[in-house]
């Protein structure tokens, strides 16, 4: 049988990781051929198609993006778009898809389901808010990413007195900022999941400073927003899912501390820093497991699921059970960040 590899959405490290897995199971184990889906579920719309063996997948382990490519293709936007992957799948011999992804990639292999494409989901996202999965690998990455970010900010805060205000990734759960700013000591962490009250960020600073603290490091998720306000947004444009760019927060709480405080502020976006380069070496053995769990549910003719790790074991849940869902913070994580909250 020869079986399809795509990564959709944006990068993660350990996407490598994964399809070194599959490939190197499926050949030496199950005698597969594999091939790679270049961009996403553009490479079934235009038959660009990459030869995976056992010498393309060597030395990609520590690799961070994806050899493969990916995009935000959606084929549902065009309605004959789903009817062109199929043929385009029987086309090429394709007998089964391991779609690398979050909910939007993983949406669109449970729709081409339907359509009777036999498509198994591997989890991705550095965000950590996919449901159905404890951890999705890339995030372990970028919480390091952080946390080391906020190491160096402490310094440099400390020496000039001012408030650093880290901007990281999370959209609608701010799993990031939480366990970085956890990790990092952060005085202040601003998560979607709970809206601010930028008085009540204040009090938080002027805490510290009665304890002669004259510093403060503040972490805020991208999709954080003020108490009865909405997110703040980078770009209007939306992508193919109907995603708007978000972005701006962090200069946004900026503007507003300094105005309340009178305090000097200075704002790090980090951004793709956190998506970029190798992975750690937790996110490249979960990314593995995932990737030999994918091939084996393949063999087992186990479709329509996703991998995913609960406690230590590798398990599969139903696609249709993690699609449009979202796994939001864990509140009593919170509850403790928050006792070294000012």
């Amino acid at each position: 049988m020869k079986v399809g590899i795509l990564s959709g959405g944006g990068d993660a490290p350990g996407i490598n990781a994964v399809v070194r897995a599959i490939v190197r199971k499926g050949i030496q184990n199950y005698r597969y051929e594999i091939v790679g889906i270049k961009e996403g579920w553009r490479g079934l719309l235009e038959n660009e198609f990459l030869p995976l063996d056992l010498k393309a997948s060597s030395g990609i382990l520590p690799r961070g993006g994806s050899i493969l490519g990916t995009s935000r293709t959606n084929p549902f936007k065009n309605k004959d778009e789903p009817e062109k992957i199929m043929k385009n799948a029987k086309n090429a011999g394709i007998g089964a898809v391991v779609a690398i992804g979050g909910d939007d990639t993983l949406s669109v292999a449970y729709k081409m389901g339907e359509f009777g494409l036999k498509c198994v989901g591997v989890p991705k996202t550095i965000d950590n808010d996919l449901a159905g999965t404890d951890y999705t690998f890339g995030f372990n990455t970028a919480v390091s990413i952080a946390t080391e970010a906020l190491d160096r900010l402490h310094t440099t805060a400390e020496t000039h007195q001012r408030v650093m205000i880290l901007e990281v990734m999370g959209r609608y759960s701010g799993w990031i900022a939480l366990e970085a700013g956890l990790a990092g000591g952060a005085d202040v962490i601003l998560v979607p999941e709970k809206p601010f009250d930028i008085k009540e960020v204040c009090k938080y600073i002027k805490r510290r400073q009665k304890r002669g603290r004259n510093f403060s490091i503040i972490v805020v998720a991208e999709g954080a927003k003020p108490k009865g306000g909405q997110e703040i947004v980078y770009s209007e444009s939306v992508d193919q899912f109907g995603h708007i760019r978000l972005g701006g927060i962090g200069y946004y709480l900026g503007k507003k501390i300094e105005k309340c405080m009178e305090i000097e502020t200075r704002v790090v976006v980090l951004g793709h820093i956190q998506r970029g380069g190798s992975p750690t070496a937790f996110d490249r053995i979960l990314a593995t497991q995932f990737g030999i769990g994918a091939i084996d549910l393949v063999h087992r003719k186990k479709f329509g699921r996703m991998v995913a790790i609960k406690g230590n074991r590798i398990v599969s849940v139903p696609l249709k059970d993690v699609i449009g869902k979202r796994k939001t913070v864990d509140m009593e994580l919170y509850n403790i960040a928050s006792v070294f909250f000012g």
